[in-house]
């Protein structure tokens, strides 16, 4: 492995470049992002050797790290006019559509739909950090159609990354991050509204603003362009999952309306057990 190519020079794209540069510094690293300041800032940064539109074509791997709603056309832009020895894989939040568009193409077993469990609340290249991906999961979608011998560089690359490898159905993919990523986004957007709302009557109430509110609203500094797409993209299930959490907050508040003291902390106990699971998982 000589080349990798990287479409998309945010925080993913450009984690990825510093944390195969540290581990592979024999790597050529070329990239492109439509935004030109933040091209400009990845070459400064040396996150890539040289700006390029498009991968050469001899890449080894070429990595799609863009908002869900360009990938399609950059995926299928980009395998038409990759060599036969190319692996292309994108980065994407849902994974269900994109595979069912890229099904059918020529050079379908030249692609591989991953998604890394990795990411902070900032963006942009600036972002980026060495040890992103360092333990975390990868996700990895269809690999049964993806040509032995190219997945075979990812596998390779990954496991130098320290980063673990699931693999799931992309229709289950978009059910299960539904619930556990991108509702908690939702949320955390609709709550840092509703403080800014109330803001405008009164100033000071950031004044009083704990770590408790900052941990919840953190996500709510996330970038709109890469978050409005992913809410789309995966209506349906995020949908299913607003629905969900809309019903729960509605039997909370019903509580609290009615001085319901032991349904009120019924409920919370049932909250506390996600503890039990999050410290498992650590």
């Amino acid at each position: 492995m000589k080349k990798i190519h990287i479409i998309g020079l945010g925080l993913l794209g450009g984690s990825f470049a510093l944390a195969a540069k540290k581990i592979f510094p024999e790597l050529e690293i070329t990239g492109f992002d439509s935004d030109s300041e933040n091209l400009g800032v990845a070459v400064e940064m040396q996150l890539i050797s040289k700006a390029l539109p498009e991968p050469d074509k001899d890449a080894d791997i070429v990595i799609l790290a863009t908002p869900v709603d360009t990938l399609f056309e950059i995926l299928d832009k980009t395998l038409s006019k990759v060599g036969e020895k190319t692996l292309v894989m994108d980065f994407g939040s849902t994974k269900d559509q994109l595979c069912q568009q890229v099904s059918q193409h020529p050079k379908r077993a030249q692609y591989l739909a991953v998604h890394p469990i990795a990411g902070t609340e900032n963006s942009g290249p600036k972002a980026a950090q060495v040890d992103l991906f360092d333990g975390k999961v990868m996700i990895i979608c269809e690999m049964e159609k993806t040509d032995v011998h190219l997945k075979k560089m990812a596998y390779d690359i990954f496991d130098a990354l320290n980063l673990r490898l699931r693999f799931m159905d992309p229709k289950d993919h978009d059910l299960h991050l539904a619930f556990v990523s991108h509702l908690s986004h939702a949320t955390s957007f609709v709550l840092g509204k509703t403080v800014i709302d109330k803001t405008a009557d009164e100033r000071n109430i950031l004044d009083m603003a704990g770590s408790g509110f900052a941990s919840t609203v953190r996500l709510a500094k996330s970038s709109p362009e890469m978050w409005g797409p992913i809410f789309l993209e995966n209506k349906t299930n995020v949908l299913e999952a607003l629905d969900s959490y809309i019903d729960h907050l509605t039997a909370f508040r019903n509580r609290i309306a009615n001085d319901d003291s032991d349904g009120l902390k019924a409920d919370m106990r049932e909250a506390n057990k996600i503890r039990n699971i999050l410290d498992f998982k650590e």
